[in-house]
């Protein structure tokens, strides 16, 4: 698959179109800059502190990307001059398995663009570009995990199309709390 892949969300009347597009080294600085939010720090696992960190971060989302296990995209805002566009977020198709009917989706949204639609978007688009690019290799149905004290992302869920399925039980480390599945077919 490509890495020059570039998504479209829509903007809406209050919120700016969004670009998705591979993470890349150009990110790093502003990747450490949206995870000194401790909102976020809670609901990832990913802790990325220092510009080392986020280096590390994005040389394996390339990798993961050049194996075609995960496909894991920057969510940029459209601003006036593209060369301005700011990091909004992240959306990412996981646990890629050629013929394996399911696959993971995740997400998450920088504390300036929470509230004004963007992970919902992002999401949507993302959903159709992994139905169109990996559906062919089986892709039947898209699930997305979340925490059962996180309601953000219950809305986020049911916004871009994902019915709630089954409450899971926890699975520390990774998961330390139950949690919800939600799924996305196809054909949706």
């Amino acid at each position: 698959m490509s890495d020059t892949v570039i998504l479209h969300a829509e903007g809406t009347h209050s919120a700016p179109a969004l670009v998705l597009r591979p993470w890349c080294m150009a990110d790093v600085a502003d990747l450490v800059a949206v995870f000194r939010d401790p909102v976020l720090r809670r609901w990832t696992s990913s802790a990325l502190e220092t510009e080392g960190d986020a280096r590390q971060w994005v040389r394996s989302q390339e990798r993961a990307w050049a194996a075609g296990t995960r496909y894991g995209f920057a969510v940029l805002e459209v601003q006036p001059d593209p060369l301005s566009d700011r990091l909004v977020g992240q959306v990412v198709l996981k646990d890629v398995t050629p013929g394996n009917p399911s696959a993971e989706v995740g997400y998450w949204t920088a504390a300036h663009a929470r509230g004004r639609g963007v992970a919902p978007r992002a999401l949507e688009a993302l959903t159709g570009w992994a139905f169109d690019a990996v559906g062919a290799d089986g892709l039947e149905r898209l699930e997305l995990l979340h925490q059962v004290d996180n309601p953000a992302s219950c809305s986020v869920a049911r916004k871009a199309g994902y019915d709630f399925d089954a409450i899971l039980p926890a699975a520390p480390p990774a998961f330390p709390r139950d949690g919800h599945l939600h799924i996305r077919p196809k054909s949706s």
